[in-house]
C-alpha cells in the first residue's frame, strides 16, 4: 500500500491533483475558523468552553458535525455542506414527482448541467433560511443554552442582515470548491469537503474522551479499539454486494459479431448510503427546533419533546431512530432504483438474466432481490446509527453525532475513503502500477 502511495505521488499528473485537493482542504479549513463580521469571537469562545454539553445537545450538531465546528463559532463557513446536500436529495427526489426533471434526467449531460444549475439556486435559497434561523437563535440567546454572553453586540439589522449574507456567500464558496475539486482533484469533491469537516472533530472529541475524570486513558483505549472494530465492519459491508448474472446474445451489425458477452449487474448490501440515517436524523431534530423557535420552555409537548425525542438514550428515541432509517432506506431505494428501467434496459441491448425471461417477469426478479437485500441493508444502517447511543456517558457529549467512530460519521468517513482510493486505484491501473489492494 505505501509504494502504491508512492507510485502516486511520482506520477506529475496524479500528483498536481492530489496536491490541489489537498490546498482545496485546507482553503476550506482556513474558513471555517474565520469569524463572520459582527460576531465576538472571545464571546463564542467562552460559550463553547462554558456550556459545551449544552452546544453539544443543539438542533445544529448535524449540521456542526458536517461543518466541522465551524457552525458554532458562526464562521464564514458556519454553514458548511449542508445546504448543499439538502437540496440535492431534494432535487434527486423531486425528479420522481415532476415530470419535467425525470425528463430532464432522461436527456444525459445536458439535462445533468440543467439539473445542477437548478441544485445551486436551491442551495442559496436554503442557505438563506439556515443562516437567519441560527442567527436568530445567536441573537435570542439560544444558540447556546445557558450562556450569557453577547454573542452578536450589534443587534440591529444591518448587523443581523450581514451576518446572514457572508454565511450565504460562504456556502455558495464551499459549493464552488467542492465543483473544482471533482472536475480537477481526485474523488467526489462535495464528499470530500464533508470528510474534511468529520476528521476534523475527531482530535477534539478524542480529547474529551481521554480528559473524561470517570475513564480517562483505559476509555479511551477501549473507544479506539472498539471503533477499529466498527470500521472494519462498515468497510465489509460497503463492499459487500449480490452480483447478478447477465448474459448478453449475438447479434449480427453490419459484419461484425457484437455480445455474447457475460457480466454481472451488481446490488450493494447498502444501496442507500448514508442518506436514511441523514433523513432520520433531520426528522427527529423537527420538534426540538420548533419548541426552540417559538419559545415554550414548559408544557406537556416540550417535556414529551426533551424525554423522548431529544434524548439519545431513551429507548423511545432509539426505536423511533431505527424505524425512520428502515423507512427511508425502503423509501429511498425505490425511488433510486428502478427495477423495470433496469429490465427494459437490459432487453434493450439484448441482455437477459440466465433462466429468467426477459421484460416483466426480469423486472420482478430485480424487485425480489433488491427487497431481499434492503431489509438486512437498513437493520445494518440502523445498527451503527444507534450503537454510540449506548455510549454516551463516555463520550463527556450529549449526541452521539459527537462519537468519533459512530452513528453518521463513521459511514461517511468510510464511504467518502474507499470511493476516493478506488479512484486514484483506477488511475494507477491505467498507468500499469499496482493499485492500493494486490
Amino acid at each position: 500500500m505505501l509504494s502504491a502511495f508512492r507510485s502516486a505521488l511520482t506520477t506529475p499528473d496524479l500528483r498536481k491533483k492530489i496536491l490541489f485537493t489537498l490546498g482545496i482542504v485546507a482553503v476550506y479549513r482556513l474558513g471555517a475558523t474565520i469569524p463572520s463580521p459582527g460576531v465576538s469571537y472571545p464571546a463564542v469562545q467562552q460559550c463553547i468552553a462554558d456550556v459545551s454539553s449544552g452546544a453539544n445537545s443543539s438542533v445544529y450538531s448535524l449540521i456542526n458535525l458536517f461543518s466541522g465546528g465551524a457552525l458554532l463559532q458562526l464562521s464564514i463557513f458556519a454553514l458548511g455542506i449542508m445546504p448543499y446536500i439538502t437540496s440535492s436529495i431534494i432535487v434527486q427526489l423531486l425528479t420522481v414527482v415532476i415530470p419535467r426533471f425525470e425528463q430532464l434526467k432522461k436527456e444525459g449531460q445536458s439535462g445533468q448541467a440543467k439539473l445542477t444549475q437548478y441544485t445551486r439556486y436551491l442551495t442559496i435559497a436554503l442557505g438563506i433560511l439556515q443562516a437567519t434561523g441560527i442567527v436568530a437563535l445567536a441573537d435570542r440567546g439560544q444558540l447556546f443554552q445557558g450562556c450569557t454572553q453577547d454573542i452578536i453586540p450589534g443587534d440591529s439589522v444591518f448587523d443581523l442582515s450581514l451576518i446572514v449574507i457572508v454565511m450565504t456567500a460562504g456556502t455558495a464558496v464551499i459549493m464552488w470548491l467542492g465543483e473544482q475539486v471533482t472536475e480537477r482533484g481526485v474523488g467526489n469533491g462535495m464528499s470530500l469537503l464533508i470528510f474534511a469537516s468529520i476528521a476534523a472533530r475527531i482530535p477534539a472529541e478524542g480529547a474529551n474522551i481521554l480528559n473524561n475524570p470517570e475513564g480517562g486513558p483505559l476509555i479511551f483505549t477501549g473507544v479506539c479499539i472498539f471503533g477499529l472494530a466498527i470500521i472494519a465492519s462498515v468497510v465489509f459491508v460497503e463492499q459487500g454486494q449480490r452480483r447478478i448474472p447477465v448474459q448478453y446474445a449475438k447479434r449480427m451489425v453490419g459484419r461484425r459479431m457484437y455480445g455474447g458477452t457475460s457480466t454481472y449487474l451488481p446490488l450493494k448490501v447498502n444501496q442507500a448510503g448514508v442518506i436514511p440515517v441523514i433523513f432520520g436524523s433531520s426528522l427527529l431534530y423537527l420538534p426540538q427546533l420548533v419548541s426552540q423557535l417559538v419559545g415554550t420552555e414548559s408544557g406537556a409537548v416540550q417535556q414529551f419533546v426533551q424525554t423522548y425525542l431529544v434524548d439519545q438514550s431513551n429507548p423511545v428515541h432509539i426505536l423511533l431512530y431505527v424505524g425512520l432509517i428502515i423507512f427511508f432506506t425502503y423509501f429511498y431505494v425505490g425511488i433510486t432504483f428502478n427495477p423495470d428501467e433496469r429490465a427494459d434496459e437490459m432487453k434493450k441491448f439484448g441482455g437477459f438474466i440466465p433462466g429468467i425471461r426477459p421484460g416483466r417477469p426480469t423486472a420482478e426478479y430485480l424487485n425480489h432481490v433488491l427487497s431481499r437485500i434492503t431489509l438486512p441493508g437498513s437493520l445494518y444502517l440502523g445498527l451503527i446509527a444507534v450503537l454510540p447511543n449506548f455510549f454516551l456517558g463516555i463520550t463527556g457529549s450529549g449526541q452521539n453525532q459527537n462519537f468519533p467512530f459512530g452513528g453518521t460519521a463513521v459511514l461517511i468517513m468510510v464511504g467518502v475513503g474507499l470511493d476516493t482510493v478506488k479512484q486514484i486505484e483506477s488511475q494507477l491501473m491505467q498507468r500499469n502500477y499496482e493499485g492500493f489492494l494486490r
